[in-house]
């Protein structure tokens, strides 16, 4: 039986308590109102429960066709049905137009008036379900509900948090599994364009004669086995946010494609003779040193150029090793909760282990790791440093000096560094240069101590 509030203004008040008890019999709750002023009070009132406005169009107050954008205003995901004794085919053509869901004659038969209301009580009920969805999404890959407050993290958030608010193109780096592309999440939803499309490609996932195809689409005949029209990832993501992860694998063809696109936005599809336009932004990420890459001819520098307008460092996990406890807490409760388990429980000394290990994998190797030992740890038992991965035993021995310790040669190298660096006023090529060291070598490096 259908369930849900409906409002209903009428100012006769006989049709009112008929149409109402009819409502009520299918399971609806039923708000009533005689008037305009009444019935907006109504809807302002209970605008979160309303599924359904069910309104006349002459009122004492007001017409219901002058109403219609006032509803619309207080319940955005309700429904409005118009009702009237003289209908009209004008009237009618005007109502829908301006968004109204249906309009209905009075006198019709009851089945009639109860099957419109189910009908826009179904979609308004989905229309809530999808605002609940957007919204869950939003706050999951929001800027707040990223674990970690280190230095590197923080500087990281801020400019992404910026940079948000616009639609200029972002290129993020940083390691493989250093949740690149929850950053490219977080940006989307703090954009204006958070309620459209988000498309994630990774580049390196298709071969590279298919993923211009896959970026643009194609138009049916283009080849052998096109057998229709293909809408390519751009397309799909127009309105909203496109995010190319693995950017540095586009083979030179597509990549002076897409440095089109991203200046005209429009691009021409495999076998078409006319241009698509779209609306999209970019958000792109890799692993590599993307410059450096372009410097060595491996990589268009105009379209590295256009790429990087706002150049995001997503640090490794070994530069914040302050957040592995939170985010090892935090994977224990999740993990507890897909498996309908109690969280796992860490001893003080595997939680040290997990602190000191380096993590090359990053976020996404220690993600894994809680969910292995999550599946694996017997119920009432804490997880001990028996029970972590060989390698993860292997790192960590009891006299070994931490990474922090000053007499370690991983803390010499990085003072070093991060004199030279000084010295050099921030040059990364000429302290490459006075290291005696590659320029992509120093990169990954001032990645991995968090300079």
């Amino acid at each position: 039986m259908p369930t849900g509030t409906i409002l209903l203004i009428d100012d006769e008040a006989v049709l009112r308590q008929a149409i109402a008890r009819t409502l009520e019999l299918e399971g609806y709750t039923v708000r009533q109102a005689p008037d305009a002023k009444r019935g907006l009070e109504e809807l302002r009132a209970h605008a979160e429960e309303v599924l359904v406005v069910l309104s006349d169009v002459k009122l004492p107050d007001g017409r219901g066709l002058d109403l219609l954008p006032r509803y619309r205003a207080l319940a955005p995901l309700a429904e409005v049905v118009l009702m009237t004794a003289y209908g009209t085919i004008a009237d009618g053509v005007r109502s829908m137009k301006e968004g109204a869901f249906d309009y209905l004659t009075k006198g019709d038969a009851d089945d009639q008036l109860v099957v419109v209301v189910d009908r826009a009580a179904d979609k308004a009920r989905l229309q809530h379900r999808v605002a609940t969805l957007e919204k869950k999404i939003g706050t999951q890959y929001s800027f707040d509900s990223m674990i970690g407050h280190a230095p590197a993290l923080e500087q990281a958030k801020t400019v992404a948090q910026q940079v948000a608010l616009t639609d200029a193109t972002v290129l993020l780096e940083g390691p493989t599994g250093a949740g690149k592309e929850l950053f490219a999440q977080a940006i989307h939803q703090g954009s204006p364009r958070r309620g459209k499309p988000f498309v994630a490609v990774n580049c390196s996932a298709f071969p590279k004669d298919l993923l211009e195809s896959e970026l643009f689409g194609y138009k049916k005949g283009a080849f052998t086995g096109a057998l229709t029209d293909k809408k390519g990832q751009m397309e799909e993501a127009s309105g909203g946010t496109l995010f190319l992860d693995e950017i540095g694998e586009l083979e030179a063809g597509a990549q002076a494609k897409l440095l089109r696109a991203l200046e005209t936005q429009e691009f021409t599809k495999l076998g078409d003779s006319k241009p698509t336009r779209v609306n999209v932004r970019l958000v792109a990420a890799t692993n590599r040193n993307l410059r450096q890459e372009a410097a060595d001819g491996h990589f268009r520098p105009d379209l590295y150029y256009r790429l990087s307008v706002v150049t995001i460092q997503v640090p490794a996990l070994s530069a914040r090793r302050a957040d592995v406890p939170a985010l090892v807490t935090h994977f224990a409760r999740q993990f507890a909760v897909k498996l309908r388990r109690q969280p796992l429980e860490i001893r003080p000394e595997a939680m040290q282990a997990l602190a000191a290990y380096p993590w090359p994998g990053n976020v996404r190797e220690l993600k894994n790791v809680l969910e292995r030992a999550s599946i694996l740890t017997p119920p009432n038992h804490a997880l001990a440093v028996d029970d972590l991965p060989l390698e993860i035993q292997l790192a960590i021995t009891t006299n070994a000096p931490t990474p922090d310790d000053p007499r370690s040669l991983r803390n010499a190298e990085k003072q070093h560094i991060q004199r030279v660096m000084v010295e050099a006023g921030g040059n990364k090529a000429e302290a490459a240069r006075v290291l005696g060291i590659a320029h992509t070598t120093l990169y990954r490096k001032l990645q991995e101590y968090g300079l």
